[in-house]
């Protein structure tokens, strides 16, 4: 191992504005198993399959619509 290194000429990551955060949220367990159903017949993983559905929900600017019932 060198004692120093030269990054002069280095480039800075091009894949960094593709970096996926990990998060903690509350999802319900019929929402889980609905995505693990679906992932089971489609062959991707659940939780990819939870992030492709909530950028593509952000990508049309999908907003939920909530009615409180009294």
């Amino acid at each position: 191992m060198r004692t120093e290194y030269d990054f002069s000429n280095s480039i800075k990551n091009p894949y960094t504005k593709k970096l996926k955060k990990q998060i903690t949220i509350r999802i319900e367990n019929e929402t889980i198993d609905y995505f693990k159903t679906l992932a089971v017949e489609t062959d991707i993983p659940y939780q990819k399959l939870i992030n492709l559905f909530l950028r593509d929900c952000a990508k049309q600017r999908i907003k939920p619509s909530i009615s409180w019932n009294s």
